[in-house]
Parts: structure tokens; sequence; C-alpha cells
């Protein structure tokens, strides 16, 4: 049985310095053997080529089974986000402390509203 099989899976964490830090405090923090964090701190000089890739390896990494992505980050890679329609792993935008929640935003909220539409003819 692999190592991070016997542990359970991750939750990683793409966000300002304010969020990563109050998860990390929380015990979400973990470098892997490859010495890749499951985290990524966003601030004023990070590229958004740069939030793209970390996004990238998040999803393709079998040992991360949650992203959680402020919000205002998120509509940054909104393509990138909205290209991903695999459950696993789940990606969840949150708020920051600057940047409150707005559901309308929340592509996967609107993509799970579209499939409960009762509108809708499936």
């Amino acid at each position: 049985m692999a190592i991070h099989a016997a542990r359970g899976k991750l939750v990683s964490v793409i966000g300002d310095e304010d969020t990563c830090v109050g998860f990390l405090l929380g015990g979400v923090g973990e470098i892997n053997k490859n010495r890749q964090p499951n985290f990524l701190v966003v601030d004023k000089n990070t590229s958004v080529s740069e939030i793209e890739e970390c996004f990238k390896t998040f999803v393709k990494r079998d040992d991360i089974d949650i992203i959680l992505i402020n919000q205002n980050v998120a509509e940054l890679i909104r393509h990138c986000i909205d290209s991903h329609t695999q459950p696993i792993p789940a990606v969840l935008e949150i708020p920051s402390k600057d940047h409150p929640y707005d559901a309308s935003k929340d592509s996967i909220l609107r993509r799970a509203k579209g499939m409960f539409n009762p509108d809708e003819v499936h």
C-alpha cells in the first residue's frame, strides 16, 4: 500500500496569504516526496500563468482530492476551472478576507444548478 493511500488524500489551497496561513495552521500543509507543496500563496507579484500552472498540477496529482481556491483568484483562471469536469479533485471556490463569495460567479455551482434545474428536459 502506498504511503499517501494509508494517510488519505490531501486538501490543497490556492489563495491569498491569510487564507493559506489559516489552512496551514489548521494542518492542511503538506510537501510530497517530490518536494511539491499542496498550497500556493497568491500575491500581487504572482502571475496568472503561475496560478494556472499550479491549478493544473494540483488537478493531475493523485494525492489531492479537494482544491480550495479563493474566488477572486479563480476568476483569473476561470477558463481552467470551467474546463475541469472531473468530480475529483473537487474544486471549491471560497471567499477571502477582502472579497466576499458571489454564487453567481461559481462555475461549479452553476453547473450543478443546471443539472438539477426542473425546467430543463433531460
